[in-house]
């Protein structure tokens, strides 16, 4: 079982989008896909069409051991990928994991007590640096990170990969960076381009090949409660993000070595 958090703490870059159509995507050739929504907002649940009085059973029970990871998932309209749903509940876990031992591997545990049913876990983290997604990084063996490309993107970019570092160190020296998705590519705009370049000189074969673009049709999924190849397989977003999963493909056999 393959664990991949999907994080960035600035919102808006297209992490839940990401987390939901990549889990989509390899549910698609096979993989059994869990996605442990881990973001008190729920947008991923709520994007995979589970609603509020469906949610009772979330990552809130999970994370303060109420209920273990095989009774938190249920099922999505998606055959294969199932889902650990947020509820706001999730806001005050922070402040309640405080009391906890070991409270920065309390996903990592619940995780490990699994049966691993799964063949890959994704993790969808709230926009911040906090305990949940300190948690989340814990429990992973690596990092997909999806990048906006706007001006501050490097600078962002740099605070998470020094987290990231930390979490080595202390935590889990195994946690790997799986990649870095450029978000919201805009070929109209020249600072697009000029960000992209940017980013690649710098972190090089780290970056995806595949860019996901400014597309209508991402915005749009959400509100029907299916994700965007669902809804619309063949618009450009879709497009984007099947290809984006044949390189997440391609590059997990070495996270399966390495767990």
């Amino acid at each position: 079982m393959i664990v991949i958090t999907v994080a960035n703490q600035k919102g808006g870059v297209g992490k839940t989008t990401s987390a939901i159509n990549v889990g989509t995507a390899l549910a698609a050739t096979g993989q059994r896909v869990l996605l442990i929504d881990l973001d008190p907002q729920g947008n991923a649940s709520t994007g995979l069409g589970i609603g509020q009085d469906e949610r009772e059973q979330s990552s809130y029970d999970l994370l303060l051991g109420e209920l273990t990871l095989d009774q938190a998932a249920i099922a999505t309209r998606v055959p294969g990928l199932e889902v650990v749903p947020a509820t706001v509940d999730l806001s005050g876990a922070e402040v309640e994991l405080i009391e906890f031992d070991a409270r920065t591997h309390r996903l990592n545990q619940a995780i490990a007590r699994s049966e691993a049913q799964w063949d890959v876990v994704l993790i969808d983290c709230p926009p911040s640096l906090g305990l949940l997604t300190i948690n989340a990084m814990v429990a992973s063996h690596a990092l997909l990170v999806p990048l906006q490309c706007e001006f501050f993107a490097l600078e962002g970019l740099s605070q998470l990969l020094s987290t990231v570092e930390r979490i080595r160190e202390r935590f889990n020296p195994g946690l790997s960076i799986l990649g870095v998705v450029l978000t919201m590519y805009d070929r109209r705009n020249r600072l697009t381009d000029q960000v992209s370049d940017d980013v690649r000189a710098v972190l090089g074969r780290v970056v995806f090949d595949t860019v996901i673009p400014r597309n209508v049709r991402l915005s749009e999924a959400p509100s029907h409660g299916v994700p965007a190849l669902i809804y619309d397989h063949r618009c450009a977003g879709s497009q984007a993000y099947i290809a984006l999963a044949r390189e997440v493909i391609g590059r997990m056999p070495s996270l399966a070595r390495a767990a």
